[in-house]
């Protein structure tokens, strides 16, 4: 029994941590948090309506992440990132995903590119609405699904990560709302999916590359 109530103490505070972490980074790409600014796990432990503990956590996997960094006796800065570091995450991405779509293109059956566009749809709504954070979380969901047709489940992963990164804020304030225009940036996810099911190969590679150059992509 006691090792019972001790695995669901420790499922419940990985729950929480991971709610704070979801939070934290919703606060990232929204602008709450500034690039710049440190900011002490208690503080925000109050601001969440939890302890220290979990925040702390959370917070040390934002620096494993390189959206924050450690302050020692203060808490975690949030990084200041230029439109350089966004460039080159952008052209990383470009080498590991453009490939990788094309040759879904050649070889996925339009009936399943049909499939992902309720996740096309889903960031086009979060798109109309301005909401940064979860057109972020629906982004990474499409970007993610296409992907995971290669079944290559360590390029989705890394996929992932660079795409996260590219989220994080720039200095100069929150990365998507550097785009123009967020319902233009989320068209594009159903654009793509038009490319791939046609087998259009310059198409899917020029989309992919516009895409990514923009902030929020």
């Amino acid at each position: 029994m006691p090792a019972q109530a001790g695995t669901r103490q420790a499922v419940r505070r990985s729950s929480v941590r991971g709610q704070i972490l979801a939070a934290l980074r919703a606060a990232l790409v929204g602008g709450e948090l500034a690039p710049g600014e440190v900011y002490s796990a208690p503080a925000l432990g109050e601001r969440f309506g939890v302890s220290a503990t979990p925040v702390r956590e959370a917070m040390q996997q934002l620096a494993t992440e390189g959206a924050v960094e450690v302050v020692p006796n203060r808490g975690f800065r949030v990084v200041e990132r230029g439109t350089r570091e966004l460039a080159e995450l952008a052209e990383v991405r470009a080498l590991i995903e453009v490939p990788v779509m094309l040759r879904l293109a050649r070889t996925v059956p339009a009936a399943r590119w049909a499939e992902l566009r309720p996740l096309a749809e889903a960031s086009a709504t979060a798109a109309a609405g301005g909401d940064l954070a979860r057109y972020a979380e629906s982004d990474r969901a499409f970007h993610g699904a296409v992907l995971a047709l290669s079944g290559n489940q360590q390029l989705v992963q890394v996929a992932d990560d660079l795409h996260r990164r590219s989220q994080w804020p720039l200095a100069s304030g929150p990365v998507a709302g550097r785009r123009a225009d967020l319902v233009a940036d989320a068209a594009e996810h159903m654009a793509l999916l038009d490319a791939l099911a046609a087998q259009d190969l310059p198409v899917v590679a020029s989309l992919v590359q516009e895409h990514f150059t923009g902030a929020s992509g």
